[in-house]
C-alpha cells in the first residue's frame, strides 16, 4: 500500500443534486484516494475540517467506465467515493456553504 497523508486521502468533493439533498442531515460526499480506508478517511476529514466529529464513513468502489474512440477500446480511471456522516454537535464543512 502506498503511504499516503491524511492531506492526499481527500481528492475533491462530489457536487450532484443528490449529495447537496444529504447535506441537510449532515451527509457529505467526497471523491477519496482509492486505497484509503475508511479510519484514513475519518482522520483526514477531522484534520482538515477543525471542528469537525465523524459519526461514521460509508465508502463505495467505481469500476472504470468502458470507453472507445474509434477500434481503440480503453477504460476511464477507477475511483471510490465516500459519505462522510457527522455528528449533531458537529460543526458544518465550510467548503459547501453558500452552494
Amino acid at each position: 500500500m502506498a503511504n499516503v497523508q491524511y492531506y492526499d486521502v481527500i481528492l475533491k468533493p462530489v457536487i450532484t443534486e443528490k449529495s447537496m439533498n444529504a447535506m441537510g442531515e449532515k451527509k457529505y460526499t467526497f471523491y477519496v484516494h482509492t486505497e484509503a480506508n475508511k479510519t484514513m478517511i475519518k482522520e483526514a476529514v477531522e484534520k482538515m475540517f477543525p471542528g469537525t466529529k465523524v459519526e461514521k464513513v460509508n465508502t463505495m468502489n467505481l469500476d472504470g467506465k468502458s470507453k472507445r474512440r474509434g477500434m481503440v477500446v480503453g477504460k476511464t480511471a477507477k475511483r471510490k467515493k465516500a459519505i462522510v456522516q457527522l455528528t449533531e454537535d458537529s460543526k458544518d464543512i465550510e467548503i459547501f456553504e453558500g452552494l
